[in-house]
């Protein structure tokens, strides 16, 4: 088992210093993709401060605490980003045009093939304002810093980063039947940026979405209450891990049993 990680650990490391390579032929895409990214935040955050320059607080929420959830959802939502981002390419192109053959050719795990060959830098954007938005968090005092408080942090942002996975991963496998299913996965991706404010300033059917069909409730603000009010660990955190679990064993056998029947692109 240990040789066969290692072995993949090897693997992935190569397809990344290659694909980085390549990216970098065209650095100003890079820079273009990066500059999008921190100024579609940063209008986010000035909506915010426009909002709480009426509203001094939200559902008993002030400004800070908010920015602390924008920057909390801005993390696992990166590191998706950076890493499973070529899973649009299935939901969108790969099973109509039969490419996804090449993945089938080779003696790997194919979620891991797909996953490797893109590693998308311009995520550098949603990362650089969650961390710092968090960090000012702690400057400010709105969250206190302890090394428990680390660790649960560092679990939570995985857990959070599972469940964008496995939301993109279950629309992107039901293309096997329907062949494209990006507009799907990109009405998904949408609802997700509701999950950068609390829950309950939304209607009653936004949050049961949000907290069931399509968790983005789990990746951010139910977790962030934990370190902003003491909220109950097994309720926030606790309740995170195990919907991440639940979502990634549904999509991962969903993706199982879409290779099943995948067919070609045929004539």
């Amino acid at each position: 088992m240990m040789k066969k990680i290692g072995r993949y650990l090897r693997l992935y490391r190569i397809f990344v210093v290659q694909y980085i390579k390549s990216t970098m032929q065209s650095k100003v895409d890079f820079f273009i993709g990066l500059g999008g990214f921190l100024i579609s935040q940063g209008a986010g955050m000035v909506f915010l401060y426009l909002v709480f320059e009426q509203i001094p607080s939200m559902q008993n929420w002030n400004l800070e605490q908010m920015l602390f959830i924008y920057g909390f959802a801005q993390i696992p939502r990166g590191i998706d980003h950076l890493l499973t981002d070529n899973l649009w390419m299935v939901s969108w192109r790969m099973i109509i045009r039969g490419t996804f053959d090449k993945y089938m050719l080779r003696p790997m795990n194919l979620f891991f093939q797909i996953v490797c060959e893109t590693v998308q830098m311009d995520a550098m954007g949603e990362l650089l304002v969650g961390i710092v938005l968090v960090v000012r968090a702690l400057y400010k005092g709105v969250v206190k810093i302890t090394p428990l408080g680390v660790l649960f942090f560092v679990i939570s942002v995985t857990a959070g980063s599972v469940i964008y996975t496995s939301v993109k991963l279950f629309f992107a496998s039901l293309a096997f039947w329907v062949k494209d299913t990006s507009p799907f996965l990109t009405t998904a991706y949408e609802l997700s940026d509701f999950a950068k404010y609390p829950v309950e300033i939304y209607a009653k059917p936004i949050r049961i979405v949000l907290m069931t069909v399509l968790p983005f409730a789990f990746v951010a603000y139910i977790p962030a209450t934990y370190f902003l009010i003491d909220a109950n660990l097994w309720r926030t955190i606790g309740a995170e891990c195990g919907i991440a679990l639940v979502f990634w064993f549904i999509s991962y056998s969903l993706f199982q049993k879409g290779l099943t029947v995948y067919e070609s692109a045929g004539n």
